[in-house]
């Protein structure tokens, strides 16, 4: 089911106003509704139903759940090569939440080809107040005390919803991502979310899978233990 007209939604109702997100727009691919808030409350109840915001500076807040959805198994991910070799060869060295500000500030930093961001002020505030809860986290890649790539994102149990990742240097966002995996197989994490498919996150091995069966491995990774 697919709605039509886009669903305002008042930012004192909480997130339970949040739709169904089956019934989120077949184009643009995943709109769900606009308003609400960027607070915590909002933020991980979207979360949990498989919704995220994601929008423009100037525009309202967007809620999307898009249809398919990019996905990475920390099971079945396998490193390239190449990208073994810069994790062996290139001097890289990985943390986790060594600075989570600079991270986000780097993702919402220009990238070639691309005109503005949709990491506004107020998407790093709110993904800062996250992080200060503990929902919220970075992966980093430094290399000689300099940070030249990672990514960030919000944990939920057994799930953990990546937002955006940047490089500064060859194979250095992999390399966190990489990271990320290994942290996820020795915790529990089962489900790494990509949000939309692209072709890099396939080239790096991420599946596609359709917004029922997404839901569907969400709420199996929320309840394991």
């Amino acid at each position: 089911m697919t709605r039509r007209t886009l669903l305002w939604l008042d930012p004192d109702e909480g997130p339970t106003a949040l739709p169904d997100p089956t019934t989120a727009m077949s184009y643009p691919n995943g709109l769900l509704a606009a308003g609400g808030a960027l607070t915590p409350e909002w933020l991980l109840g979207a979360y949990r139903r498989g919704i995220f915001p994601w929008y423009s500076a100037g525009e309202p807040i967007l809620w999307w759940s898009p249809d398919p959805r990019a996905v990475f198994d920390p099971v079945k991910f396998t490193p390239s090569k190449s990208l073994r070799q810069s994790i062996r060869n290139r001097g890289y060295v990985t943390e986790l939440n060594r600075d989570f500000a600079a991270v986000i500030r780097a993702c919402a930093g220009p990238r070639l080809g691309a005109n503005g961001t949709w990491i506004t002020d107020e998407m790093i505030a709110a993904y800062e107040a996250l992080h200060a809860l503990g929902h919220a986290h970075s992966v980093e890649t430094w290399l000689d005390g300099e940070l030249v790539g990672g990514l960030y994102g919000v944990r939920l149990d057994g799930v953990f919803f990546g937002e955006s990742m940047f490089s500064r240097a060859r194979d250095a966002s992999k390399v966190a991502l990489a990271r990320l995996v290994a942290e996820a197989r020795t915790t529990g994490i089962c489900l790494i979310d990509c949000q939309m498919p692209t072709e890099h996150l396939t080239s790096l091995g991420a599946e596609t899978v359709r917004r029922p069966a997404f839901l569907a491995r969400l709420q199996e990774a929320f309840a394991r233990p």
